[in-house]
């Protein structure tokens, strides 16, 4: 783990901080690494009861920093570096694949793979004020980070096509509406707490179960969705319309997208 993310473990709960709060928590290289290592540590520790992830800052995680978005371009997206996953996908499946509930806490900003990454938690308390966004398409690319695979759990299909399809912000309260927040509260840091505290002091052995088996409750071919995530994404970045897209949004104009072939 390095400085990008905060962790520590007090009477069973487990408090994650992302910490880059100069940069809105914005997802580099560093902090795509300390949350997966954070991720995995949690999972082998026996000690911990309940997990609590929030942002530092002004924002909860402002999506993918621009510098890494440049990048993506030239890895292997389809290469499963973290067994169903790549690294990308990992950021938000450790936290689905964590053995005990996890509960994120959101504010301020909440974008592209910071809104993939809420969702790969239990339950997501929202400040209404937030603002999110499945932003993709904004830069001509689609949601990778498992999103695909983990919002259908709670959102309605035709509510993830508006929202991916547009890339439209939306706030707090329409998150509430929507099933991405579990609750909506002025202070969702302290309420996340609040819960995480009742968690960790019930018997573990029986919560473990429990998260067990509401995972099970919808069976799912996850291996070959997050594979599909990635050989959609291939074909997609770098390609003239893919890049048209960015440098429209770049110099702040309508873009000019050629005909699919």
């Amino acid at each position: 783990m390095n400085s990008t993310i905060s962790y520590q473990v007090t009477d069973g709960i487990a408090n994650v901080i992302l910490n880059r709060p100069d940069k809105m928590n914005a997802l580099n290289k560093d902090l795509f690494e300390a949350i997966i290592a954070t991720g995995e540590a949690i999972k082998e520790d026996k000690s911990v009861r309940v997990v609590v992830i929030s942002g530092a800052g002004r924002a909860f995680c402002a999506g993918l920093d621009m510098e890494l978005m440049m990048a993506v371009g030239d890895t292997n997206l389809n290469e499963r570096t973290h067994g169903l996953s790549n690294m990308f996908q990992q950021a938000a499946w450790v936290w689905h694949e964590i053995p005990v509930p996890v509960i994120a806490a959101v504010h301020g900003t909440c974008f592209g793979g910071g809104l993939q990454l809420m969702t790969g938690a239990d339950m997501r308390y929202i400040h209404p004020e937030t603002k999110l966004s499945i932003m993709e398409m904004k830069w001509g690319i689609v949601p990778d980070m498992a999103g695909t695979q983990l919002w259908s759990r709670f959102v309605k299909e035709d509510i993830i096509r508006e929202l991916t399809y547009t890339a439209r912000i939306f706030n707090g309260d329409e998150a509430h509406q929507y099933g991405f927040a579990t609750r909506l509260t002025e202070t969702p840091l302290e309420d996340a707490l609040a819960t995480a505290q009742q968690i960790a002091n019930k018997n573990p052995d029986a919560i473990r179960a429990a998260k067990r088996l509401i995972g099970n409750q919808i069976q799912t071919d996850y291996q070959a969705g997050l594979l599909a995530e990635s050989v959609e994404q291939t074909a997609i970045i770098k390609t003239p319309n893919q890049i048209e897209a960015v440098m429209a949004n770049m110099q702040k104009r309508e873009p000019k997208f050629s005909d699919p072939k």
